[in-house]
């Protein structure tokens, strides 16, 4: 296993969920984000989510204690520059993201900058960089130490040997590598957010309650978790920016993100991480 770092940019639920698989994995990480006290409760739930698989019994004591030793926190762009791997979790914002990768493909010649998006075009990422064959998507599912899913994304740009690099470490994050074409919402999202949305408009037409579209799902579809449970797990608004691309990307009707999603939006219903979405949380 190599001893360079690997980057994770952005210290939110994705990078810190990132982050935790890779100490625990073995692999030194460089957690990065602007703000110092982001940066301060990232490595206060990374000790608390190691800290619930010791006392599962999954994980000692001290191999916790071995896994946040790994792990260093930065506001400094510029300490990312000896990694091998970058691992962008910026927000889904296209001007955002394109200028990390901007910064980060000056920053560093030989490093692999792969990004965590959910929806965005991996090639227009990779066209604003200088080395763009070295650039990926590397797509994890939340809860990330859970769930064992990463698309990996293909630019028109992207070098095999990037890909087999990013699935390689897929694996040794004991996870599945699923390869997907730089398509709006890859493959899992473009499945998924549209039937949200579809039962955010169930609501809106009052045609079922919430409860009863999650109920519905569950017990008729065997899904372990109804659509709007899950659309208030994944926050609204990122899948509202979701289907925001795909309206774009397609250019079809069908994708119309539902006015009762953007309106619970604009008033901050986010779901969990706001205490209330499409059901109220403590």
């Amino acid at each position: 296993m190599s001893q360079q770092p690997i980057g994770v940019v952005g210290a939110g639920t994705m990078g810190q969920g990132i982050a935790q698989v890779l100490v625990q994995s073995g692999f030194p990480v460089k957690l990065y984000d602007v703000a110092d006290e982001q940066l301060t409760r990232a490595r206060g739930n990374l000790d608390k989510g190691l800290g619930k698989l010791v006392t599962k019994g999954k994980l000692s004591e001290t191999d916790k204690d071995a896994a946040l030793a790994q792990l260093d926190t930065t506001t400094a762009l510029d300490a990312l520059r000896d990694c091998e791997v970058i691992i962008e979790a910026a927000p889904e914002q296209p001007a955002l993201k394109e200028k990390l990768f901007r910064d980060l493909s000056h920053l560093t010649h030989d490093a692999i900058l792969a990004s965590n998006t959910s929806s965005l075009s991996l090639t227009r990422l990779a066209g604003v960089c200088e080395r763009p064959e070295r650039v990926v998507g590397m797509h994890f599912f939340n809860p990330v130490p859970v769930l064992k899913l990463v698309e990996v994304i293909r630019a028109e740009q992207t070098s095999d040997a990037t890909v087999a690099r990013i699935e390689q470490l897929a694996t040794d994050l004991g996870k599945t590598a699923v390869p997907v074409g730089d398509s709006p919402g890859f493959a899992v999202n473009r499945l998924l957010v549209p039937m949200i949305n579809e039962a955010a408009f169930l609501v809106q037409e009052g045609a079922a309650t919430p409860d009863a579209v999650d109920q519905a799902m569950k017990l008729g579809a065997a899904h372990p978790m109804g659509p709007l449970q899950l659309a208030d797990l994944i926050g609204l608004d990122v899948c509202l920016a979701i289907m925001e691309v795909l309206q774009e990307g397609f250019g079809d009707p069908k994708y119309r993100p539902c006015p009762l999603l953007r309106r619970m939006v604009d008033a901050g219903y986010l779901g969990r991480k706001s205490g209330r979405g499409f059901h109220i949380y403590e």
